[in-house]
């Protein structure tokens, strides 16, 4: 019996070793390349550093300075805007899209496939497309508003426009990603509940209202925290279409971080711009998580 005891606790020990054998490449990975950064980043945020010079230590003083910086309050006003714009857009045609393409009907996974390619298409490419096709004088936009008597408008040099062009571009690009993650949870609806509220002679919105969302909530959810996210953090877009412009009209919270990181050389003040937004996103994903208990009835 002492020996078989013996036997097994080697033998746990052997496949615990075996176990971190496995994870170690992740591991070593992870502390190498996100958890180190993620520190040093952090006493970053407490320098003066010009990056062609040498660092001082200020302490808070990066922080002051981004509660006084005009600057600051505007592009953190902008990408609320976006990320405001964004998110109820992108869930409503997500969800609007899924409902459509539940159904059988031919030719479905044709255009299951059109809205998912622009996921899966560099996001770079993605802009530039639109960048071009959104063009004053020779954009496909303008072109084809011309062949209905219309001028269209400088869409990405107008202070009115360039911001709501910039949210239907990206809408467009990720909307099929939620797309297929709504698809898969109306799919997990038992069809017992839509035969029992047939025979009580429910309507087609009573039934989405009173089944459908609150089966999909949780679905709901979760896509709500990973676009909110996803938007807060917008900078290949507004890279390449805007440049934060015109003025500061599209100039969002990332993309001043790189401009004040590989601009102005501002290392330290870039990094504690960076940690603020973290602690944006944190409080706001905490806030979020909180309201799953009133929304969320189910998470099975």
């Amino acid at each position: 019996m002492v020996k078989f005891k013996q036997r097994k606790k080697a033998f746990s020990g052997n496949e615990n070793l075996t176990g971190w054998l496995f994870i170690s490449p992740m591991f070593i990975g992870f502390l190498i390349f996100m958890l180190g950064p993620l520190i040093y980043a952090f006493y970053m945020s407490f320098l003066e550093w010009p990056l062609l010079g040498d660092a001082r230590f200020i302490g808070l003083n990066n922080y002051q300075n981004i509660i006084n910086d005009q600057e600051f309050r505007i592009v953190l006003k902008n990408t609320f805007i976006f990320t405001a714009g964004l998110v109820p857009l992108n869930l409503m045609l997500a969800l609007g899209l899924a409902l459509l393409l539940k159904e059988k009907m031919a030719g479905i996974g044709l255009f299951r496939t059109a809205i998912f390619v622009p996921v899966v298409t560099s996001l770079v490419v993605w802009a530039i497309i639109w960048k071009y096709m959104l063009a004053p004088e020779s954009g496909f936009i303008n072109q084809l508003l011309g062949l209905f008597g219309i001028q269209g408008p400088a869409w990405l040099l107008d202070n009115r426009l360039a911001m709501p062009s910039v949210i239907i571009v990206s809408v467009l690009k990720n909307v099929g990603l939620n797309m297929i993650l709504f698809l898969t949870a109306l799919q997990q609806v038992p069809h017992s509940l839509y035969e029992a509220a047939a025979l009580d002679g429910a309507k087609r919105w009573r039934t989405f209202w009173h089944i459908t969302f609150p089966m999909i909530m949780p679905t709901v959810f979760m896509t709500m925290i990973i676009t909110t996210i996803g938007a807060m953090k917008i900078f290949a877009q507004i890279y390449v279409m805007t440049r934060g412009g015109p003025g500061t009209s599209t100039k969002v919270l990332v993309y001043y971080i790189w401009e004040k990181a590989f601009r102005h050389f501002e290392m330290g003040y870039a990094a504690a711009l960076a940690f603020v937004l973290f602690f944006i996103l944190l409080v706001f994903t905490l806030i979020l998580w909180q309201l799953r208990k009133r929304w969320v009835f189910h998470e099975n």
